[in-house]
């Protein structure tokens, strides 16, 4: 029998026979209110057949439902939009735990809001809602609270939901309508929007962290910035705020976006309703961002997708560091000069060091303390690896507030530790890339604890 067919004889078969079918299967709750007849969700309706041929229920129109003058007692409605509850009595407990949210529904106010299966920002993504697609809510959740791309919890609350065609899942609520209806005609999204969704690389552009082109470089050199990698910079489409920020060195700027479109003709390029923001992929894991700055001029910047997560790159680079420090503690922790005085290390990463006159003030100023904290944060240029052991950064305290800095290249010898100043226009960012042309060395010896 084609599918024509059978669709035929069932209009028919409904048309005849329904308001003769008395055998009853159960009763259930109606999660999604019918239009015609216009019946309100959260009613408990007789259920007399499930067809799982055509996805509908066979249900009773309660008497106080029934269109004036109508002879049919019974229709039907989708699988999803109602729940099975069993006995009558079972169905109106359930009503009763649904009643608070019985006539509310919601309605979306960004294109690609996702419903997500825990509610949690993190949680795997079930479902993207069109811009203005009604859903039903079904109740408030607890779970973590959604972060803006500021780092700030939104105002908001994650309320389980589902869709007209039966997806299940969370959804929170800070760019959601909620409004309550009692039956009959609901308003749908705008036609032809759930296509331009359907965009799997959009997805996984979504998906990613993206971070500055420089953390990529970080990466690559192994020469890690950890005061600037802990700002966490970082380009955030904002997929669950519709906000979207860019965070970089120098730059915090937020678009309030409604939805996000292919760019014309060209692939794997979007643009951001509203704003002036574009992006486009391109490569796998390489991003190029564009915006208007308050000028008008436009400026363009690349983010990248970083092979491992942030968090776990800066515990590393922190063990490192702790690892040389320790290193060059265990070697000490109390070193002495004839001519440049004793320079002592604590466990905390501190030190105290007198004695330094003759530094002074080509090296160490007249205006700090003879006391800091020593950071393992410095690398060396690969020319240099084989002179030195490494390299560190002292910062001392100053009178009132911060001191100044110095940066010093080490090697470990087997009665002390040699020391050799790098100026300033040895170092580039992080990293000493050669030797002074006239170097200031400083040889300690071991004096123990």
């Amino acid at each position: 029998m084609t599918r024509r067919l059978r669709a035929a004889l069932g209009i028919t078969l409904l048309s005849l026979g329904l308001s003769s079918c008395t055998r009853l299967l159960g009763w259930g709750v109606l999660l999604w209110s019918s239009e015609l007849p216009a019946i309100p969700s959260g009613t408990v309706l007789p259920v007399y057949i499930r067809s799982n041929i055509d996805q509908v229920w066979v249900v009773g129109i309660p008497e106080e439902f029934r269109p004036p003058g109508a002879q049919m007692d019974k229709f039907e409605i989708p699988l999803a939009r109602l729940e099975l509850a069993g006995s009558r009595q079972a169905a109106l407990r359930q009503a009763a735990d649904f009643a608070d949210y019985a006539l509310t529904y919601a309605e979306t106010l960004q294109d690609g809001l996702p419903i997500r299966r825990e509610p949690d920002n993190g949680a795997q993504r079930v479902y993207r809602l069109r811009l203005g697609e009604i859903i039903k809510v079904m109740s408030l959740a607890g779970g973590n609270p959604a972060i803006s791309t500021t780092g700030e919890p939104l105002p908001g609350e994650w309320y389980r939901v589902f869709t007209e065609n039966g997806i299940q899942g969370y959804c929170f609520s800070y760019r959601l309508r909620l409004f309550e209806h009692g039956g009959g005609a609901l308003a749908a999204g705008p036609a032809g929007v759930e296509a331009a969704l359907e965009d799997p690389v959009l997805e996984t552009v979504l998906d990613k962290v993206w971070s500055p082109e420089i953390y990529g470089a970080m990466l690559e050199s192994g020469h890690i910035d950890l005061e600037a990698l802990s700002r966490l910079w970082r380009f955030a489409p904002g997929a669950d705020s519709g906000l979207a920020r860019i965070f970089t060195d120098g730059l915090d700027k937020t678009f309030s976006y409604t939805g996000i479109r292919a760019e014309g003709s060209q692939a794997a390029s979007w643009r951001f309703d509203g704003t002036n923001l574009r992006m486009s992929l391109r490569a796998e894991n390489t991003l190029a961002v564009q915006y208007a700055d308050d000028n008008g001029a436009q400026k363009g910047l690349i983010f990248v997708s970083l092979a491992g997560d942030l968090g776990d790159i800066i515990l590393q680079e922190t063990e490192r560091r702790r690892g040389l420090f320790e290193n060059l503690y265990n070697n000490g922790p109390v070193f002495t000069s004839s001519n440049y005085g004793n320079l002592r290390l604590n466990r905390d990463g501190r030190f105290s060091w007198s004695g330094y006159g003759l530094l002074m003030p080509h090296i160490i100023p007249v205006s700090v303390l003879g006391s800091g904290t020593l950071a393992m944060d410095r690398y060396l240029d690969a020319t240099l690896l084989d002179r030195f052991t490494g390299a560190f950064s002292l910062q001392f305290d100053g009178i009132g507030g911060p001191g100044a800095g110095a940066v010093f290249m080490y090697t470990l010898e087997a009665q002390g530790i040699r020391l050799e100043y790098a100026p300033p226009e040895s170092v580039e960012g992080v990293t000493v890339l050669r030797r002074s042309s006239s170097p200031t060395v400083i040889y300690f010896s071991r004096a123990g604890d």
